[in-house]
């Protein structure tokens, strides 16, 4: 039998590469490792990466594991899910890798400007009824733009062909270029998408499972210019729409 959450939850207070700040405690104040995050969690100068919404933290493992010159940290509200990425980190001895818990829309109050270099968003929840709520609305990149430095990337990794598109349009909509743009990424074979298929998620192997392909973005998020929502409209993905009606318009939600 699995361990309890509540034997989780205290694993995770213990676990020293485990952030854990709620809300409440923001409003007391700025949050400390804010800014300071390379010398007091990491204890080097080495590039920092966030992986938004990171579930089980396979993926934050992962890439720490490839990359070891670089800094890692998962952040998910779910602890009772990150535990395991958490719990693998500390037993490895992995000093590249740190796990955040906190809801991802206060994610600004928890880096300075420019103390962060990429986000990867891998199978983020495709949020088609409510435009605010998806992680590569100009809400949120303009959140990350609040940290990150200029021209930092953004990796997009989803089965979702609604979020994708809309990804795309808004990339079009602000003419940011993308660096690599693919809606079948196992079937590419160049460099470029080499790091996006040497890890696969649980949730990618489902979907991969069932025959669905995987799609992949990486972009420059620019700090300056006006951020605008593409106005158009995109079908549904009918997998995980089920009953809502087939269209959606991108207009986001006032």
């Amino acid at each position: 039998m699995g361990k309890g959450k509540l034997a989780k939850f205290a694993d995770m207070a213990q676990n020293p590469l485990v952030v854990e700040c709620p809300f409440q405690s923001l409003q007391q104040g700025e949050f400390d490792l804010r800014g300071h995050w390379a010398e007091q969690m990491f204890r080097n100068a080495n590039p920092i990466v966030l992986e938004l919404g990171c579930g089980r933290g396979e993926y934050t493992i992962g890439l720490a594991q490839r990359d070891p010159d670089k800094n890692y940290i998962g952040v998910d509200i779910k602890g009772a899910r990150m535990w395991t990425g958490a719990q693998q980190a500390l037993k490895e001895g992995m000093t590249n890798v740190a796990f955040l818990r906190t809801n991802i829309e206060f994610i600004a109050r928890f880096f300075a400007p420019g103390e962060v270099s990429e986000i990867w968003l891998t199978f983020s929840d495709p949020q088609m009824k409510k435009a605010t709520k998806r992680l590569t609305s100009t809400g949120f990149l303009n959140r990350y733009r609040q940290f990150m430095t200029d021209g930092g990337l953004v990796h997009v990794k989803t089965d979702s062909n609604f979020l994708f598109t809309y990804t795309e349009e808004l990339l079009k909509a602000n003419r940011i270029g993308a660096l690599v743009s693919t809606r079948d990424l196992y079937s590419e074979t160049g460099k470029d998408t080499e790091d996006a298929r040497s890890i696969q998620t649980y949730y990618e192997q489902m979907w991969r499972a069932r025959g669905i392909d995987i799609k992949y973005l990486c972009f420059p998020l620019p700090l300056k210019g006006e951020l605008v929502e593409p106005d158009v409209e995109i079908e549904l993905d009918e997998y995980r729409s089920y009953s809502r009606q087939k269209r959606s318009s991108l207009e986001t939600a006032k």
